[in-house]
């Protein structure tokens, strides 16, 4: 039986020290998560079980440079999987057909991927009031930039707007949505 809220920070601690059952501990438990993740990003099933294989490779071989003062280890994790995500979208954009721009709402839909630790939930839910408060051109560059990767010069093409403008909203909506979840804490 797995624990079902384990202590991730331990288990990337052991998990920096070698310790094969830590790994495995920490694999059951956010691997629902971060598949789900991958999935909404890639659009492939196929595709998101190879970048989710990369990103343990990943968390497995750079455990120890987990620094839980700059991040909880679920934000940690989602980074290496978002990341390896958005490269791979890079490599075969031409590939891939996009459909609209992402919404920050499906990764944040309890009903989306499978639960995650406790509090997770109630953090969807601030997440996705604090969006409904920017400005609808400031959520659109953040998700465009976000989900799809891409550059602030590539957001300007992509909305029709001026690169200035396209990084003003972008910086001014992270503000926004930084003091929002923090007043909110």
């Amino acid at each position: 039986m797995t624990d079902p809220n384990p202590d991730l920070e331990k288990l990337l601690s052991a998990c920096a020290l070698g310790d094969r059952d830590a790994f495995q501990r920490l694999y059951l438990a956010t691997s629902p998560k971060l598949f789900g993740i991958a999935v909404r990003i890639l659009g492939s099933e196929a595709q998101a079980e190879e970048c989710l294989q990369d990103a343990y490779v990943k968390i497995w071989q750079r455990a120890g440079d987990y620094r839980p003062h700059l991040a909880s280890p679920v934000t940690w994790l989602v980074t290496i999987v978002r990341n390896g995500a958005l490269d791979r979208l890079r490599r075969n954009r031409r590939q891939l057909e996009l459909a609209d721009p992402a919404h920050l709402e499906f990764l944040m839909d309890e009903h989306a991927t499978a639960p995650g630790p406790a509090g997770e939930e109630s953090d969807a839910v601030l997440l996705r009031e604090c969006l409904k408060q920017l400005r609808e051109d400031q959520r659109r560059c953040i998700e465009i930039a976000y989900f799809e990767g891409l550059s602030h010069g590539e957001v300007a093409e992509r909305t029709g707007n001026a690169l200035g403008t396209v990084k003003t909203w972008i910086r001014r909506g992270l503000q926004e949505l930084r003091r929002c979840l923090d007043a909110s804490v």
